[in-house]
């Protein structure tokens, strides 16, 4: 059914975007958004909690891998200590190096370690609905502020244009006054008329310019009063809004950013308790070594001859005596060589391990506790969630209703009121008709087309808050 609305209201409501406006600088609705969300804090905050849930499920991911570490010790030991190539005490300098290379698999632990995997991984897919629910609610927002401006807009010029009519019926009278054609008071009427005209433009003005500061404080931008916003045209405005609050409700429950966060949540918590009970069983692992070292003490003898050396002592053989006669070798030591020893120092370790917990100050089941408290407390802000969520929709659908059938109810009385006031016009320029007629009706048509402009742009704040709730595009 097409609607009738005045054309007065028409021109006043919507300018059609044009390349004029283009080429003048002029905001765009996607343009303030997107500053808002490249400058909010908010927004930015919520960015690097996602990616420090990034990091944890990074290493949730790195912790299913098996340890490889090194480790090189170089050092000085001054004083007694144990020589470890004659393992006997000596008290000298010595240098010593060490070399190693270990690894740990733990090859099973409860599936702790995979349910850990899998709970970071639910919290990082949280992490980026927050985010995305972060810049929605700033998109809507924005949105709002926007069509605010424009609203106070359409209602300044409506100002002006009562004050420019009052103006020309106020030169009017002044003629007919120095002719003496018309009694005074109907032209200090006009002029008090025109007052109260010129008084909505400054309360309109400060309307408008209280608008754009508050676009520039979401946008977190330098308020400039003289801000230019793109219009926007008058068929992306439907006055019929299709569902009901049920179906608004189960379409945010399958589309709405922050929906998804509580429930996701809720799972990652879920996986926090399984991965919290792991540390309750046996913990099965393997480990491998290898090492070498080296130290300034290590030295080798080298034979340099052999010979036999007659001793003082005999062996009596009946009456005989004889010399004991012993080989001896004349020797000298060197040092080994640094990569001699750690090629001769090599060694190898392999092992299969398992740790039982026992006793550990009831810290494994303390932790299982906790992480019970932490999905419970994530079930009942999931349960929050979709109780806040309905009453939301119920009161904006609602709040939307009364939106609507309040500017079709002024859409009939612009229209009479128009009507009216034209006829007291032609009453009042021919001489019939009284000042308080024409005051009358001209304030009641000017009443009836600000209450229209306010009511056109309240349905379409209520129509595109129910856009939020269904995540679906605001622009």
């Amino acid at each position: 059914m097409r609607v009738k609305i005045p054309v007065l209201c028409v021109l006043i409501f919507f300018m059609i975007k044009t390349n004029a406006q283009q080429a003048g600088g002029t905001l765009t609705l996607q343009q303030s958004i997107e500053t808002g969300i490249a400058n909010n804090l908010t927004v930015k905050q919520s960015e690097l909690a996602m990616q420090r849930a990034g990091v944890g499920y990074r290493q949730a991911k790195g912790n299913m891998i098996p340890t490889l570490n090194a480790n090189v010790i170089h050092g000085i030991n001054q004083g007694r200590t144990i020589n470890p190539f004659t393992n006997t005490y000596i008290n000298q300098q010595l240098n010593i190096a060490n070399y190693g290379l270990g690894t740990d698999v733990t090859l099973f632990n409860g599936f702790r370690l995979l349910n850990a995997l899998k709970q970071n991984s639910l919290a990082y897919d949280a992490s980026r609905m927050e985010l995305e629910q972060a810049k929605y609610e700033l998109t809507i927002d924005i949105v709002l502020a926007y069509l605010q401006v424009l609203s106070n807009e359409d209602q300044l010029a409506l100002s002006k244009k009562q004050v420019a009519l009052s103006m020309e019926q106020v030169e009017r009278l002044e003629t007919l006054h120095k002719q003496g054609a018309i009694p005074p008071a109907q032209l200090y009427d006009l002029k008090g008329q025109l007052a109260s005209d010129e008084l909505s433009i400054v309360n309109n003005q400060n309307a408008l310019d209280a608008s754009k500061l508050a676009l520039a404080q979401l946008m977190n931008v330098p308020y400039d009063k003289n801000l230019q916003l793109e219009r926007l045209n008058a068929d992306q405005f439907s006055m019929t809004y299709a569902g009901d609050p049920e179906s608004i409700f189960q379409t945010a429950m399958r589309e709405l950013a922050l929906v998804k966060a509580a429930e996701l949540r809720k799972q990652s918590a879920d996986r926090g308790v399984k991965a919290a009970r792991g540390g309750l069983t046996p913990n099965f692992f393997f480990t491998a070594e290898i090492n070498t070292n080296y130290s300034s003490a290590g030295v080798r003898e080298i034979i340099l001859n052999q010979f036999n050396d007659t001793t003082s002592s005999f062996v009596s053989i009946g009456s005989n005596n004889f010399k004991v006669i012993t080989p001896s070798v004349n020797t000298t030591t060197e040092k080994i060589r640094y990569v001699e020893q750690l090629k001769n120092n090599y060694g190898t370790f392999v092992g299969i391990g398992i740790n039982i917990p026992i006793l550990n100050s009831f810290r494994a089941r303390n932790q299982v506790s906790l992480a019970k408290i932490d999905r419970k407390n994530a079930e009942y802000t999931l349960q929050a969630t979709h109780i806040q969520l309905k009453q939301a929709i119920e009161q904006a659908y609602f709040n939307m209703k009364a939106a609507e059938q309040r500017y079709r109810v002024l859409q009939q009385q612009v229209d009479a009121f128009t009507l009216s006031f034209h006829a007291a016009e032609v009453r009042f320029n021919a001489g019939v008709g009284t000042s308080i007629d024409y005051l009358i009706a001209k304030d009641n048509v000017d009443r009836a087309n600000i209450n229209l402009v306010s009511a056109r742009y309240d349905y379409v704040l209520r129509t595109k808050i129910l856009d939020y709730y269904q995540n679906k595009p605001l622009w």
